[in-house]
């Protein structure tokens, strides 16, 4: 045998070895999840291998080392394969749940069950039936819409309040109206309305769609005046929500969360907010609403009625399906939460949580998340709850044992959450807790109110309502001071 026939083989394998090394490290590299010293090693090793995997193939005639090089060859590549498919897994998974900077509002045109229109055309000459001033954007953004759809304009009549937009389809004053899919639910929270959702039938759905806004996060100051670009402070509003539509839909958001979180310092502050909070939304001109209500607006309108009441500018959201949260939490293989109280939930399995630790699966996460009647303080110590919950999945998400599920967990992050954080953003926290280790401290704080019945601006009724607390406001804005200065807080 020549001495080129001897050795290209060898050359073959080796080049083919050496292609599929560099993709690797491409990717590895393009994922920027990675710290330096870390991709350092994998480099250093993969090119250590690829110079023996050359020693022991550039002679075919030497057989057994030949052999035992090729073999290591095709091992490493498929540890590489499988890599590049966790890698890609994760790369998508966060794309598709990051930088969701749109949402939608979705608006109905609804008639009564018995009406004998079943499409917009054929409703092309009702008389439709809006409202005066909420929601007039998206409401104005459906019927310019319809009017470029259909042949002539359509007939409008406004009506001031929800009640009596819900009254006009009722009693015949509107044959049609156009409205916001988030107002069923508060209509059917209304006395006399109950089932208004039961009595009226959806035609035609037109999505009107409004950008998220963002800001960027601040940069922590050494005492040089100097920046570390992973160092940053920055404000998240978390939005806990149960809907059954697509995830970027307008609606109510029943978790109202602000999470302030210093990387340099590794410190969380979880400020929960009641939903029932009786504070002006950023568009209601002043007038006091429930700040679930917010939602209906979107998550523009919930951010700054929470930065007004906080005097505090929130940098990203971060919506959850607390449906979906369920997959989340079975996928890492159950998380602890710390119950303040002992007690039987609710619910029609009727499951029991301990004061102190408890192990839960997703089912039982849901519903020690969800209980509010079991308590004395009822949905204030409903929002403690909540927080103990992303509490655990936080904990459980740093610990090592998400590698044991880590497809099962990504498989379940896609439809359960969403939010406008970058991608970039999410990288450097990656990289720097692999790069650093280390716990995060973890504090929640609730604040108070008192019960009260008033007229929000979103209803045309009284209903119930927490009217504000503002010394435990007050607090909640020194802790997250506290956290965006660099100070250590700790749960009291």
């Amino acid at each position: 045998m020549s001495r080129k026939k001897d050795r290209l083989p060898g050359k073959i394998i080796s080049a083919v070895f050496a292609v599929l090394v560099f993709a690797f490290i491409t990717l590895l590299i393009y994922t920027e999840l990675l710290p330096v010293k870390y991709l350092a090693v994998v480099c250093g090793t993969l090119i250590l291998l690829i110079l023996i995997v050359y020693l022991l193939v550039r002679k075919i005639r030497h057989k057994v080392p030949f052999v035992i090089g090729t073999v290591l060859m095709v091992l490493a590549a498929a540890v590489m394969g499988m890599g590049s498919l966790y890698i890609y897994k994760t790369i998508n998974t966060i794309d598709n749940i990051t930088g969701v900077n749109t949402e939608v509002a979705k608006i109905g045109v609804y008639v009564m069950n018995d009406d004998t229109a079943e499409s917009i055309n054929e409703a092309a000459g009702y008389t439709f039936g809006i409202l005066t001033a909420l929601d007039r954007g998206s409401t104005d953004e459906t019927v310019k819409q319809l009017n470029a759809e259909l042949p002539s304009p359509i007939q409008t009549q406004e009506f001031t309040t929800l009640t009596e937009l819900a009254d006009a389809v009722l009693r015949g004053q509107a044959d049609a109206i156009i409205l916001n899919q988030a107002y069923l639910d508060v209509l059917d929270e209304m006395d006399g309305y109950t089932n208004f959702s039961g009595l009226v039938r959806e035609i035609t759905t037109r999505h009107v769609e409004t950008v998220i806004e963002r800001t960027e996060p601040q940069r922590v100051v050494d005492n040089s005046g100097n920046t570390n670009p992973s160092d940053m402070v920055f404000t998240v509003f978390i939005s806990g929500i149960d809907t059954r539509g697509v995830m970027t839909a307008k609606s109510r958001s029943d978790v109202n969360i602000i999470a302030t979180i210093n990387t340099k310092t590794k410190q969380v502050l979880l400020v929960s907010t009641p939903r029932d909070y009786f504070v002006p939304l950023s568009i209601s001109g002043g007038t006091p609403d429930k700040l679930t209500h917010a939602g209906i607006y979107g998550i523009n309108v919930c951010m700054d009625t929470l930065g007004m009441l906080y005097d505090q500018d929130i940098n990203y959201y971060f919506r959850l399906n607390f449906g979906g949260f369920v997959n989340i939490i079975d996928a890492l293989g159950g998380i602890t939460i710390n119950s303040d109280y002992d007690f039987n939930s609710g619910n029609i399995t009727g499951y029991h949580f301990n004061q102190g630790e408890n192990f839960v699966n997703g089912e039982q996460a849901l519903v020690f998340a969800r209980e509010r009647y079991a308590f004395q303080e009822g949905d204030r110590q409903r929002g403690r709850n909540q927080m103990a919950v992303i509490e655990g999945v936080i904990n459980k998400a740093l610990s090592p044992e998400l590698l044991k599920n880590y497809t099962s967990v990504l498989s379940g992050m896609e439809g359960s959450f969403e939010t406008n954080v970058p991608y970039d953003v999410i990288a450097t926290l990656v990289r720097d807790q692999l790069n650093e280790g280390g716990s995060w401290n973890i504090v929640s704080f609730s604040v108070d109110g008192t019960g009260d019945t008033q007229k929000p601006y979103s209803m045309s009724q009284a209903a119930y309502v927490m009217v504000p607390d503002y010394s435990t406001v007050d607090k909640a804005k020194g802790l997250m001071a506290q956290v965006r200065n660099g100070e250590v807080i700790t749960q009291q």
